[in-house]
């Protein structure tokens, strides 16, 4: 068949593109959420874990995490050690007195398993992810006594108005597509490199997926303003 793709996903995680659209509406919904959470975190001193999507790239919940100031980012590509976490929120709480964790549903610990909520051999993926946020929750309470608690956004972030960013990008994506059918350019994806919208083979765009660096300027970033990640 003659194909032609478009890289949607809101995890962010195809290597041949510098961003795919959806991410940032993702992104969006799920910082304007740790804002909010913030707020009664603060007024009622509690430990509080927002759980967002991200199956195996942790770009959601690092985006977010940095954006809305969560304390802590648990995401796939750093596993955790439960020590580090309660350690962490607990000098927290003889100061600021709160903490946000903000984990992608795909976090796991240190020789760990990430967690599964069900397993169907009939679905296209046979691993449903989720429940990450509760464990991380209870297991705060249980070792340090703190009042903790769990918001997972789930499908919210798939949802709703995209951002103008994410409505130009999926415009010059299908502009872009439009052009290479003319041409009879098929087997391809379009793909933005730099500030250019150009045309990758498709065995290219899914020969591997976009992970977070553990090295990333970001991660750094994220690092040298205190943020934990639990390693």
């Amino acid at each position: 068949m003659n194909i032609i793709g478009v890289p949607k996903t809101i995890d962010n995680d195809l290597e041949a593109t510098d961003v795919t659209f959806g991410y940032d509406s993702a992104l969006a919904v799920a910082t304007e959420a740790i804002d909010r959470l913030q707020t009664t975190a603060s007024a009622h001193h509690r430990v509080i874990v927002i759980e967002v999507m991200g199956r195996y790239a942790g770009w959601i919940a690092l985006g977010a995490g940095v954006a809305g100031g969560a304390d802590a980012i648990l995401i796939p590509e750093i596993p955790f050690k439960w020590q580090v976490i309660f350690d962490f929120v607990l000098r927290r709480s003889t100061g600021a007195r709160f903490s946000i964790i903000c984990v992608a549903e795909g976090a796991k610990p240190a020789g760990g398993e990430i967690v599964v909520q069900e397993k169907d051999a009939k679905r296209t993926d046979p691993v449903r992810l989720g429940g990450i946020g509760d464990l991380v929750a209870r297991r705060i309470h249980e070792e340090t006594g703190l009042e903790t608690r769990v918001t997972v956004l789930g499908h919210l972030q798939r949802g709703g108005s995209p951002t103008a960013y994410d409505r130009i990008l999926a415009t010059k994506f299908g502009t872009m597509a439009l052009k290479a059918a003319s041409e009879d350019n098929f087997g391809c994806m379009v793909s933005l490199q730099g500030r250019d919208v150009v045309t990758v083979p498709l065995e290219e765009a899914v020969k591997r997926q976009r992970l977070v660096p553990p090295d990333s300027q970001l991660v750094l970033s994220a690092r040298g303003v205190g943020t934990c990640f639990g390693d």
